[in-house]
């Protein structure tokens, strides 16, 4: 069971996050005309085996975002942290 250590609540199971996608990902700039570079960003995504840091939000707790860094391969996670200063 994967369970994940909210700086606000304590250690909590996943089943009250929400799961927001890739950290790892860029989003091209706003005016960016390339739809090449779009569709990349919207539908091409590595599956990796390893660590990687994804978006949770604690939806039935604290609403915060975080950025939690997870092993894909066996859910051990490496760290958590507030979103708005993991992207800071």
């Amino acid at each position: 069971m994967l369970r994940i250590e909210c700086p606000c609540c304590g250690l909590r199971d996943h089943d009250e996050f929400r799961y927001g996608g890739d950290a790892s990902v860029r989003r091209p700039a706003y005016n960016d005309p390339d739809p090449d570079a779009w569709y990349r960003y919207v539908f091409v995504r590595p599956n990796p085996a390893g660590q990687h840091r994804e978006f949770w939000q604690h939806v039935a707790g604290c609403r915060e975002w975080l950025v939690v860094e997870r092993d894909t391969r066996n859910h051990i996670i490496a760290s958590v942290n507030f979103a708005r200063k993991s992207l800071a």
